[in-house]
């Protein structure tokens, strides 16, 4: 039986007029009623098909650029204002039906949202979903399966296990290697820093503790992330357990000063367990040469950790994927699927070389959940992640590579590693536009400097602080913005399926346009 809001209060209202002895009676009566419309089949199916235009509407203007703002920039205040309207204390109840409301919701979530399948959408490191993965999610969360146990979890488990054995092939990883898909990046490198830790400490942390044992430490690249620095302090080591390596002209972490930091590190009296190396650094795309990284790595007896969040992806590019030559070593990797494998966020791949140490960074016992009666619970993934209920994360990428297979993941990310070559030489063209550096995947960084106009290094950042937000109240594009050697630079991540040359050459003009009415 299908019940609406409105039939509901009344019908509430009438039973306050039957005698106490059957109230109970009758408001247990209605609630039933609200649960069975809750949950009703047939308006489920009528509120998918709605918003499924609403969304199918939504991509094709966005694919388009047809009257969508990239961003409809708003006060913070004012955004936060325009939402605390729908469910106040003290409000009159809302009179419309459930569907009705979730379509007004969503139409209005549509208006403000960032709009990443727009050209324009020149920003930040996330995907422009592919439509399929992003209708996977909306399986994986009708279902709610928790993936702590396999008993919870069973298809999505066996998707996982077979989606990280994908992902370790192709980055040439051997039939020993494993891992665990976990939510982003930052908790991934945690994952991974926790099993460095307890593979290279020389005691069993997770135990005893860091009571009377020498400070511990790890070498990173000046460009590093900063999840790293997160971990670190996180597990205890403070400040200085992250030692910072310096980076050459291109952003890459200095081989030859790698020595002389784990000197240092060593005379400060700290254990260094390892090297994280960038691929890609997030401000550049920058990505440390791996190879003489392992190197240095074998010979110190060091763990060897990447970050790949963003650039492991190209290793299903066929013409791209040398720029991780090296990888293959590495005892963990990290890899987000959300950023260049088109998935809805999130889904990050913690990899190991050897998958031994995927259960090694979690090692306690739970008895009331985990199936200790096996000593290797391989099929239980809460022994090898920080979460235990976690979503099924798994469905969306197995789905894609199912259905598309790797071709279409080479074709997208060969696609924009080539279209940022493209924007660099297009920047080298432009005598009032400077380039930070060439370009090593689809990560860009520039500044406009009008030769015309004689500046500081101050006006010069703050005209691009200027124009960048004048650019996106415009509502064409969205780029961000970076600090390379303390100046301000405009950075763009070239994420779109479709963003063409054509398309960045009017960001360019755009920006001149906004630039000249400012000094107008």
């Amino acid at each position: 039986m299908t019940v609406s809001r409105r039939s509901f209060v009344a019908s509430t209202a009438v039973s306050r007029t039957i005698g106490d002895a059957d109230t109970d009676i009758v408001a247990r009566t209605n609630t039933d009623a609200l649960l069975h419309a809750a949950f009703d089949a047939d308006t489920f199916r009528a509120d998918g098909g709605t918003m499924l235009e609403r969304l199918a509407a939504n991509l094709e203007a966005a694919l388009h650029g047809t009257d969508l703002p990239v961003l409809p920039l708003l006060d913070p205040a004012a955004m936060l204002a325009r939402w605390q309207t729908d469910f106040a204390n003290g409000t009159e109840r809302d009179t419309r039906t459930p569907s009705e409301i979730l379509d007004a919701l969503t139409t209005r979530m549509l208006a403000d949202a960032t709009q990443l399948h727009h050209a324009g959408f020149v920003g930040h490191q996330v995907a422009p979903p592919l439509p399929l993965a992003a209708l996977c999610d909306l399986t994986a969360d009708m279902l709610n399966n928790g993936m702590a146990v396999y008993e919870m979890g069973q298809p999505g488990t066996a998707m996982e296990l077979h989606v990280i054995r994908w992902m370790c092939d192709t980055l040439g990883h051997g039939a020993k290697a494993g891992g665990v898909l976990t939510s982003g990046g930052t908790l991934a490198t945690l994952t991974a820093l926790l099993a460095m830790r307890q593979a290279r400490a020389g005691w069993n942390v997770w135990t005893d503790g860091n009571a009377n044992q020498p400070a511990a430490a790890v070498l990173v690249s000046e460009q590093a992330h900063y999840c790293a620095d997160r971990a670190v302090r996180i597990m205890g080591w403070g400040a200085d357990g992250l030692v910072k390596v310096p980076v050459d002209g291109r952003f890459r972490m200095r081989i030859d000063q790698l020595e002389p930091a784990l000197m240092r590190a060593r005379a400060a009296g700290r254990q260094v367990l390892g090297v994280v190396a960038s691929a890609c650094s997030t401000a550049t795309g920058a990505f440390d040469e791996l190879e003489p990284i392992a190197d240095f790595c074998a010979t110190h007896n060091l763990w060897m950790h990447v970050d790949g969040a963003h650039g492991a992806a190209l290793a299903v590019s066929a013409k791209h994927r040398d720029v991780l030559r090296g990888i293959d070593r590495a005892d963990s990797v990290i890899w987000d699927a959300h950023k260049m494998l088109l998935q809805p966020a999130l889904v990050t791949a913690v990899l190991f070389k050897d998958q031994r140490h995927s259960a090694g960074a979690f090692s306690q016992e739970a008895s009331y959940l985990l199936d200790t009666a096996h000593d290797d619970a391989w099929f239980d993934l809460a022994s090898r992640t920080f979460e235990c209920t976690k979503r099924t994360m798994s469905f969306k990428l197995y789905a894609t590579l199912a259905a598309y297979g790797p071709a279409l993941l080479d074709a997208y990310v060969t696609r924009v590693v080539d279209l940022a070559a493209s924007f660099a030489g297009l920047l080298r063209e432009q005598p009032d536009f400077e380039l930070a550096v060439e370009p090593q995947c689809n990560i860009v960084c520039f500044r406009y400097r009008p030769a015309a106009r004689a500046m500081d290094d101050a006006s010069c950042d703050a005209l691009q602080a200027s124009v960048r937000r004048a650019v996106i109240l415009r509502g064409n594009f969205y780029p961000v913005q970076t600090r390379l050697h303390g100046a301000l630079w405009l950075r763009t991540t070239l994420m779109g399926p479709f963003t063409t040359i054509d398309d960045l050459a009017r960001l360019l003009h755009e920006i001149r346009t906004v630039a000249s009415q400012m000094q107008s």
